[in-house]
């Protein structure tokens, strides 16, 4: 019996980090407490953009605070999106049903879980769509690095060659996170979890070279079934957010290469219905009204990194509950 017992465990037992797991407590997504939801989990991955560096403070000196998270709030064009995002004070709402970490910082979500703490990335809305879309709580699991191109620094495993670094750190993060859940939401339980999707996006350092832009498609192919082994979570829903910075007026082949093979990829057919790839373009603001002239980094316009958030967030939310989003 205890030999059986012990087969069973390690059958259970995914995550390296949590090997410790098979003594007297098991896996917790193998935990089902009663009348508990498990916690969905979701991973958002990439480069800056996924990063994030939409500005939250209004610098008056710049276009007169426009793009900024807080000239949105108050801009009688854009303020209604943002209702939900601050208290009846006027403060940032920080969720109790919604926790993130991303490199070490955590807690319940709310503004500050950019690229650095005065600025937002794809993760906000993100995280306040599918906490408002879902009945269960939710942990996202931020892993992302600037400048880092899917060629060589996130090169998955099935694409041959020297697996990239940060594939490894980000898979590596997202065990460390889930063998210590306690560490990122404080009120874990025990609960079951369950990985629910996984979010992208990246490309600048791809379009660099025509080379890596004519791999790209294949590679990220690769990404995912790779992510579905290593995460053990067969179809594992995908969003893709495309590369669209410099909006409709981008004309450099290679970015719109990079564009046009993270659109074929949700083409596939052995990843369509699973994998979705939302447009962008349309999100991208003018420096003229934006905090940056970094157009890379989509000239720090808050809005457009909560537009983004907000469509990957609604695609998710379709893919897994079909029909909700229509």
């Amino acid at each position: 019996m205890r030999t059986v017992l012990a087969t069973l465990c390690v059958l259970r037992c995914v995550w390296p980090v949590a090997e410790a797991l098979c003594g007297e407590t098991s896996d917790p997504r193998s935990v089902e407490s009663s009348g508990k939801l498990p916690v969905r989990v979701f991973i958002l991955a990439g480069q800056s953009n996924m990063e994030g560096h939409g500005q939250i403070q209004a610098d008056p000196r710049r276009n007169g605070g426009q793009g900024s998270l807080e000239f949105l709030a108050r801009d009688p064009r854009t303020r209604h999106t943002l209702r939900h995002t601050l208290d009846a004070q006027g403060r940032w709402v920080v969720r109790n049903d919604v926790w993130i970490w991303y490199l070490g910082r955590q807690g319940g979500l709310t503004v500050g879980y950019g690229a650095r703490k005065n600025r937002i990335g794809p993760e906000f809305q993100f995280g306040h769509v599918v906490g408002d879309g879902l009945k269960n709580p939710v942990v996202i699991i931020k892993t992302a690095w600037g400048g880092k191109s899917l060629y060589r620094d996130f090169r998955p495993p099935s694409a041959g060659g020297e697996v990239g670094p940060y594939y490894t750190l980000m898979i590596d993060h997202v065990r460390k996170v889930l063998a210590d859940l306690k560490t990122v939401w404080p009120d874990y339980d025990g609960r079951a979890y369950e990985i629910a999707g996984f979010g992208w996006h990246q490309g600048w350092n791809d379009g660099l070279k025509r080379e890596w832009v004519d791999a790209y498609e294949q590679n990220l192919v690769h990404l995912i079934h790779d992510l579905r082994r290593s995460l053990k979570v067969k179809d594992l829903p995908v969003v893709i957010a495309a590369s669209g910075f410099g909006g409709r007026k981008q004309k450099v082949d290679r970015r719109l290469g990079i564009i046009q093979a993270q659109f074929a990829v949700a083409r596939r057919p052995e990843l369509r219905g699973r994998v979705v790839t939302v447009e962008t373009r349309d999100f991208f603001r003018a420096s003229d009204v934006s905090p940056s002239r970094q157009g890379y980094h989509w000239n720090g316009n808050a809005e457009t990194y909560f537009l983004i958030g907000d469509a990957m967030g609604r695609a998710m939310l379709e893919l897994l509950e079909p029909g909700t989003q229509k």
